[in-house]
């Protein structure tokens, strides 16, 4: 068995304490698998980058996005990367988890549920399935 990896660890400790009052609000409703029994992990290392919540159950990726992330080029490339290594992301705008919690949770429960599951890019959220041929 491996060792915990000391940096990355910490890191995820660090962006825990540094949440954000929506990543805050949505994590009282995925924690202690709240959202229909899946558990949810917070800043979960995955390569280089760390998912804002991740189902590994599932692999599923949860990312709460500002207008800071609108169209930018590293988020395709970390969406890219991750994919390709089996996980689905799913990014929702910081605004809708605070003004529209419930259908932000609605829609994390498709693409848990299978519900959601080809590529979906919206206004209100964006959905990645994961790389079929690797995640089979």
């Amino acid at each position: 068995m491996r060792g915990a990896n000391v940096l990355k660890t910490r890191r995820a400790r660090q962006l825990r304490k540094m949440g954000n009052e929506a990543e805050d609000l949505l994590w009282s409703d995925l924690r202690a698998r709240r959202l229909n029994g899946y558990k949810f992990v917070r800043q979960l290392p995955i390569g280089p980058f760390f998912a804002d919540f991740a189902c590994r159950d599932r692999n599923l990726v949860v990312e709460v996005d500002g207008s800071q992330h609108a169209e930018q080029r590293t988020d395709r490339f970390r969406d890219d990367k991750m994919n390709r290594n089996g996980w689905s992301i799913l990014r929702v705008w910081h605004a809708d988890v605070l003004a529209n919690r419930h259908s932000v949770l609605e829609t994390i429960a498709a693409a848990l549920d299978g519900r959601l599951n080809e590529t979906m890019i919206s206004l209100e959220a964006k959905f990645l399935p994961a790389d079929r041929e690797v995640a089979s």
